[in-house]
This record gives structure tokens, sequence and C-alpha cells, in this order.
């Protein structure tokens, strides 16, 4: 009996390595990552913190999931390493106006941001398009179509 346990207890702890494993390559296929690094290497937590962008640095690295994160300091490494997926961004790091537009992973300028609901939101920017702009013109709209839009690609 005891035999049997220990194989059915193994079995499962392969199965969640597994499927671990697979989110992880689901998500790096998905989000808007270099080299593995999200948010062109900010900290996600200063914008929650700070409301504003920061450039995190390398020796406070994190790796939620597949997905690395720079913080900025330990504090906000500690903070974030208790739950992730509150500071991550949405629709994996991808322009929020795009995916709510057109369904498109567009580049991000991570000094364009907006904090909608505890929510971190990431725009395009050049000199010329100011995505954020747009957004904030129907953002309940395009919110409902980027969450739908996402959804589809990521899920």
């Amino acid at each position: 009996m005891i035999k049997i346990k220990m194989l059915l207890y193994h079995i499962l702890l392969l199965l969640l390595c597994a499927s671990a494993h697979a989110q992880q390559e689901t998500r790096l296929k998905h989000y808007n990552v270099e080299k593995g690094i999200a948010i062109m290497g900010y900290d996600p937590v200063a914008y929650f913190n700070q409301k504003k962008a920061v450039k995190g640095k390398k020796e406070y690295s994190v790796n939620a999931n597949g997905i690395i994160y720079h913080l900025s300091s330990q504090a906000n490494k500690d903070q974030f390493q208790k739950n992730p997926a509150i500071y991550e961004p949405q629709y994996g790091g991808w322009c929020a106006y795009a995916m709510g537009s057109t369904g498109e992973k567009v580049e991000i300028d991570p000094e364009t941001f907006k904090l909608v609901e505890g929510k971190l939101y990431l725009f395009y920017h050049t000199w010329t398009n100011n995505t954020l702009i747009k957004w904030n013109k129907d953002e309940t709209k395009l919110k409902i179509s980027a969450d739908k839009n996402w959804a589809k690609i990521y899920h």
C-alpha cells in the first residue's frame, strides 16, 4: 500500500513539474520579453510604489514562472516575490492600446504607462504617436477588447 502511495505521489509530482514547465514555455512564447527579461529591465514594483518608471538592476532579478524581472532594490524584490502576479503588466507587457484596438502584440515604451484599478498597463510611444492618449479617449471599450484579444492569444 505504501509503495502505491509513493508511486502515485511521484506521478503527481511529475505531472505538476510538466505543467509548470509548459506554463513557463507559454509565457516565454507570448510575453513581451527580450532574452527572457520583461519590461526592458524596468522595475514593475516601482510603477506602483513610486508612480514612475525606474530601471531595475540585474542583481535584484526575479524569475517569475519563466519571465525575468529586474527590480531596483532589495525591498522591491522582496515585495515582488510575495506575489508577482500583482505587479506583472497586463497583456504580457505588450501595448495595451494595440491589444485593444487591433489585437496585435506591439512593443512598448516602458516610461509610458497607466495604473488602473491596481493593474499596470504599458503603451507604445514615439515622438509622433503616444497610444496612451488614444487609450484614454476610449479606455472602457479598449480594455474590454484588449482583455478578449489577450485571452485569444494567451489562453
